[in-house]
C-alpha cells in the first residue's frame, strides 16, 4: 500500500476520532477485575455516567455496542407479545423496531419521512386510542444519525403524561449523548439507551441504559427470559463497584478519561462547542445551495449534517471521490437515503480547525465529482465562525 502523507480525516458520525488522552487510558496494564482497585474503577465510571445522562437513578454498562443495549433495554421491560410504539424518524428508529419484531414484539410503526422528528401529538392520538391500555411502551430516536435529526423528548413525556397512559418511554440517543444536551430524569424517560462510540469519543464497545425506578420495578416481574442482559444481576454487583461477569477493563480505563475530559471542559461548553461548529456546518450547506437532510431548523443535529445531493448526483460516488483525493471518510446515506445523501459528523473531539479542513474536502470534491453547487461554502463557514469567536 502506498503511504499517505498527514492523518485520515474520519468525519462520519461515529465511531467518531478518539483522542490520544483516551488512547493513552486504555493503553494501560490490565488489573485484577475482583481485585480493589477495580471497585474504584468502576464505582467512578458508573457515577460519572449518571451525571452525563444527568440523572440520580442508575446506569448499566454492558460490554457491547449500540444495538446490544437496545436488545438489554427491550429485553428487561418487555415480553413477547407486548404492544409497543415506534416512531419512525430513520434508518435506527427502523432498526430498533426490526430488532423488536425478531423478539416477538407486537410493534406499531408510526411512519415518518425521515426528515422530520418525533411528532408528540400523532403519539399521544395513538396512546389516546389505546382505551385498555395494552401499549407497553413507547421508543423513540432522541437523535437520529441517518438523517440528522434531533426530536423533542420531553414533548413525548408531556404527551404520555396528557392521556395518562402507563407505557414507558424509551430513548435511543447513541449519537447524541455527551455532545446535545440530554436530561434523562428531567424529561422522564424511563430508559435511555446510549453507547461509548460518539460524543464519549471511545472506541466502540460500551452500551448504557440509564434507568428509572419505574423501570426497574417493571423489569422485577416482567421483561423477557435474559441472563447477560439482566438489569438486576448487574446492579447487585455494581453496587460494590463490580460487575457479575467478564468487564472491558480497558474501556473502562478510556471511559473514566472520557468522563474527566467532558467534565474538564463542562457539558454546557461542550454542547455550545457543537452547536456552534454545526451552525458553521449548516451556513456552508446554505451557500452552496444545497438542502439539509432535516428540513425542520428547530430539529437540526448538532452532531452531524445529512446533506442532500442534488437528483441525478450519486452521493456515494462523491464521497468514493473524497475518500481517494482527500483522505476524508464521510458518512453514507443509509436505508431510504441510500445514494441520495452523505453525511458530515462533526462530534466529539472537535473544533474549528478540525470542521475547516472537513468542509474544504467537502467542497473540492464536490467540484471534482461535479455536483451542481454555489462556491463559497467554505468562506460562509469561517465568517460564521469568526462571528462566534469568544
Amino acid at each position: 500500500m502506498t503511504y499517505r502523507a498527514g492523518r485520515h480525516f474520519l468525519q462520519i458520525p461515529g465511531p467518531s476520532p478518539v483522542p490520544d488522552r483516551i488512547s493513552r487510558a486504555i493503553d494501560a496494564a490490565v488489573i485484577d477485575h475482583r481485585g480493589p482497585d477495580f471497585a474504584h474503577l468502576g464505582r467512578s465510571v458508573l457515577s460519572g455516567m449518571q451525571r452525563i445522562f444527568k440523572t440520580q437513578s442508575p446506569v448499566v454498562i454492558y460490554p457491547s455496542s449500540g444495538t446490544g443495549a437496545w436488545e438489554a433495554a427491550l429485553s428487561n421491560v418487555i415480553s413477547s407479545g407486548d404492544r409497543v410504539v415506534f416512531y419512525e424518524t430513520g434508518q435506527f428508529a427502523t432498526l430498533w423496531k426490526q430488532m423488536a419484531d425478531k423478539l416477538g414484539v407486537v410493534t406499531q410503526f408510526i411512519e415518518g419521512d425521515w426528515r422530520t422528528g418525533v411528532d408528540a401529538n400523532r403519539i399521544e392520538s395513538v396512546l389516546r386510542e389505546d382505551t385498555d391500555r395494552t401499549i407497553k411502551a413507547v421508543c423513540c430516536v432522541h437523535h437520529e444519525t441517518s438523517c440528522g435529526i434531533t426530536s423533542n423528548i420531553a414533548a413525548v413525556r408531556q404527551a404520555i403524561d396528557a392521556v395518562g397512559h402507563p407505557a414507558l418511554l424509551m430513548v435511543d440517543t447513541i449519537s447524541g449523548l455527551a455532545s446535545v444536551d440530554y436530561r434523562h430524569d428531567e424529561w422522564g424517560v424511563d430508559v435511555t439507551i446510549s453507547g461509548s462510540q460518539k460524543g464519549l469519543m471511545m472506541p466502540p464497545g460500551l452500551g448504557f441504559n440509564a434507568l428509572s425506578d419505574r423501570a426497574l420495578e417493571v423489569a422485577k416481574h416482567g421483561g423477557a427470559p435474559r441472563s447477560y442482559w439482566d438489569w438486576h444481576e448487574m446492579l447487585a454487583s455494581n453496587a460494590t463497584g463490580y460487575f457479575p461477569y467478564t468487564p472491558a477493563t480497558t474501556l473502562l480505563y478510556g471511559l473514566k478519561e472520557a468522563i474527566a475530559m467532558l467534565e474538564e471542559e463542562g457539558l454546557d461548553q461542550v454542547f455550545a462547542r457543537h452547536q456552534r461548529l454545526a451552525d458553521a456546518c449548516r451556513a456552508a450547506v446554505a451557500t452552496w445551495g444545497l438542502e439539509t437532510v432535516c428540513q425542520n431548523p428547530s430539529e437540526h443535529s448538532n452532531v452531524l449534517t445529512g446533506i442532500m445531493m442534488p437528483e441525478g448526483v450519486d452521493a456515494d460516488q462523491v464521497r468514493k471521490i473524497i475518500l481517494e483525493k482527500f483522505d476524508m471518510s464521510l458518512g453514507t446515506g443509509l436505508g431510504k437515503l441510500k445514494g441520495k445523501a452523505f453525511r458530515i459528523g462533526h462530534l466529539g473531539d472537535f473544533n474549528e480547525l478540525t470542521l475547516m479542513g472537513t468542509l474544504c474536502g467537502v467542497e473540492m470534491g464536490m467540484g471534482l465529482a461535479g455536483v451542481p453547487h454555489q462556491a463559497g461554502g467554505v468562506e460562509a463557514a469561517m465568517q460564521a465562525l469568526k462571528n462566534t469567536a469568544h
